[in-house]
């Protein structure tokens, strides 16, 4: 579920909801079949075309910009512009892909842009988290008598990514971002308490989950941590400490560079401030050991190979009979 902070239905969304069912009683059938699909399909008809409207009724463009007008807008453009104006944050990502395929020029560097992008987004990040707050956020971590990480959508990935950092180093982090969905993540947050630290990830478009779960966790005492976009998120309401972390992307809703970069600054405090943190990671190295592959190793026993082939006696052709037939033999020593 998204989240939306302000409430499930925006004012803008109801102003043209009420604007349609208003206008109804007046409007010619084929306006009227519009004006129940635009009804039914908020959403999705904030992300049409005129002609991709127009086609899904059944009607033509111009019909289209007359079932505008109708409304009392200049055109469809306006019409398309109230409908969006309801779905701002969502539709924010849609309309920036829409503008730069519609653009010639828009394609042009565009990795180089993207990597730009996320140079910035992690240098407004670092001149946002204070030290103070980061050494809170990692101290949190090393108290707690267990970490819970939340996260779904993309930062599901996130999570499992910082359980994965800090396994080593707490003796109880679990990532409830995946495995059982929220229902099991309520489950096991059923018996978090004051000893418990709950980090949340969430980022523009917030997800219901995440913040309902790990509100649910604060009311019965979990500290909360939050790494997310700003003191407007949703999940900086209620947490007791916040990392904020710039996750802007051109063609995308989030980026998550910025904020992996974060996780893993945190994993890498805790690692070198963590007790037997040195013993518990040579530990965990020796015992995947039998899982990983070494290249030098393999680069080793390649050579070896190499030399071993090279110091095998030597073939020479040799040609037997009347017939030309050529056998190999070793060279005589």
């Amino acid at each position: 579920m998204i989240h939306h902070p302000s409430a499930a239905s925006s004012p803008a969304e109801q102003a043209i909801a009420a604007r349609i069912a208003t206008a109804m009683p007046t409007l010619t059938p084929i306006h009227r079949r519009m004006g129940d699909y635009v009804l039914a399909n908020l959403f999705r008809a904030a992300t049409m075309r005129i002609d991709e409207l127009a086609s899904v009724v059944g009607a033509s463009v111009a019909t289209a910009n007359r079932f505008a007008r109708a409304l009392g807008f200049d055109g469809y453009p306006q019409f398309r512009e109230a409908l969006v104006r309801g779905f701002e944050a969502t539709l924010a990502p849609v309309e920036r892909l829409r503008d730069a395929q519609e653009s010639r020029a828009a394609g042009d560097g565009l990795v180089d842009a993207s990597l730009e992008q996320a140079t910035n987004n992690l240098h407004a990040t670092r001149t946002a988290i204070d030290r103070a707050a980061a050494d809170a956020a990692v101290e949190a971590i090393i108290a707690a008598r267990r970490v819970f990480v939340l996260g779904y959508g993309a930062s599901a990935f996130l999570a499992g990514l910082m359980e994965h950092g800090l396994m080593p180093y707490h003796d109880n982090v679990q990532s409830l971002a995946l495995i059982g969905g929220p229902s099991h993540a309520a489950r096991r947050l059923f018996a978090s308490n004051q000893g418990d630290l709950v980090i949340g990830i969430a980022f523009p478009r917030y997800v219901e989950d995440t913040i309902e779960l790990a509100r649910r966790a604060a009311s019965r005492g979990a500290r909360v941590l939050a790494l997310t976009d700003s003191a407007r998120s949703p999940l900086a309401q209620f947490a007791d400490l916040s990392l904020y972390i710039r996750a802007d992307r051109r063609l995308a809703a989030n980026a998550d560079s910025a904020v992996l970069a974060v996780i893993e600054a945190l994993c890498d405090a805790v690692a070198y401030r963590a007790k037997r943190s040195v013993k518990a990671a040579a530990e965990v190295s020796e015992f995947v050991l039998p899982w990983l592959i070494d290249p030098q190793a393999g680069s080793a026993d390649a050579a070896g190979e190499a030399a071993r082939t090279a110091s095998r006696p030597a073939r020479t052709p040799r040609t037997t009979g009347s017939t030309g037939t050529t056998r190999s033999t070793r060279t005589k020593r």
